[in-house]
């Protein structure tokens, strides 16, 4: 997978039941419920799997029902993973409308994913869901876009990612949260937009979010400044694996800022930023002293907060 995106091929379906393409609410609505749908919901992908085909012996033309199986061959769930499967099943999907289906091949074509890597069906893929309002397509795009670096690409790539932050994607609000703060893509710098932003992917589960909310929370940079809740916003990002997160919030314990004052916490969490790769002299000076029976003690939790215990 490319690092230009945090939305992945793989993500679980967005869609409730059936790709409504132009179905209004109340057709949705009065649809019987959808076995196969609450099956993959439930993580009953065989029986998904069994009521899917059905559906595609009683209905040829059933988007939704292609767009499962698609999923299904492209995770490997009930079914051996085979992208060109999955690929294949999209490509009837996508013919028949399915949003979430042309996403999806839009990022197998960047990736060059069960079908041949070609980033200008990518973005053809990409544009044609993000048009029927596919909320992960208009993220995607929108990096796509931001990439080009042109004026133009910038401007639809910052309304692109507005569309996918309102549908609550929170890498969408992440990446806008970006803009806002630093001013780029003709959007005004905006500290405290930013902030909202931030705070609402980490509500959304980002551990990017949560880092970045952090960060402004503790400098009060469009936000109040709260030392002690930016400091449950590193640990929990720093709970999640984050290196910066548990670099911070090493630092934090070595200074008492927004917590109690503690060198035991402050190696711990020192050990498991180094033990990804982030180095901080700062900390190697002020944990310099630490006994040693306290430095074991360290050792052994940071291996047990890594799961390596």
């Amino acid at each position: 997978m490319t690092a230009l995106r945090i939305a992945l091929a793989l993500a679980p379906l967005l869609l409730a039941g059936p790709d409504a393409a132009g179905a209004s609410p109340a057709t949705a609505a009065a649809r019987p419920a959808d076995l196969a749908y609450g099956a993959y919901q439930r993580g009953l992908y065989l029986t998904a799997y069994r009521e899917a085909t059905a559906r595609l012996d009683k209905s040829p033309g059933d988007a939704a029902a292609m767009t499962l199986l698609g999923e299904l061959f492209n995770q490997g769930l009930a079914v051996r993973a085979n992208p060109e499967e999955a690929a294949a099943w999209y490509r009837l999907a996508a013919a028949r409308g399915s949003p979430h289906a042309m996403a999806t091949l839009g990022l197998m074509s960047m990736d060059g994913r069960g079908t041949p890597r070609d980033l200008s069906a990518a973005r053809s893929w990409l544009d044609k869901a993000a048009a029927l309002g596919e909320p992960t397509a208009a993220y995607n795009l929108g990096l796509l876009l931001l990439s080009e670096g042109s004026d133009q690409a910038s401007a639809r790539a910052a309304a692109l990612l507005t569309v996918a932050a309102e549908a609550e994607i929170a890498d969408a609000q992440h990446a806008l949260g970006v803009l806002y703060s630093r001013g780029q893509a003709g959007l005004p710098r905006d500290p405290a937009k930013a902030a909202a932003l931030y705070l609402r992917a980490a509500r959304n589960g980002s551990i990017a979010g949560d880092v970045e909310f952090a960060i402004v929370q503790f400098n009060g940079d469009g936000v109040a400044k709260d030392e002690t809740a930016a400091s449950k916003h590193f640990r929990r990002a720093a709970a999640r694996g984050n290196a910066i997160a548990q670099n911070r919030l090493a630092r934090l314990y070595a200074m008492g800022r927004g917590v109690p004052r503690s060198l035991l916490e402050a190696a711990v969490w020192h050990l498991l930023a180094k033990g990804q790769g982030l180095e901080d002299r700062w900390l190697d000076n002020a944990l310099s002293e630490l006994p040693a029976a306290d430095r074991k003690r360290a050792e052994q939790l940071a291996a047990e907060r890594s799961g390596k215990a």
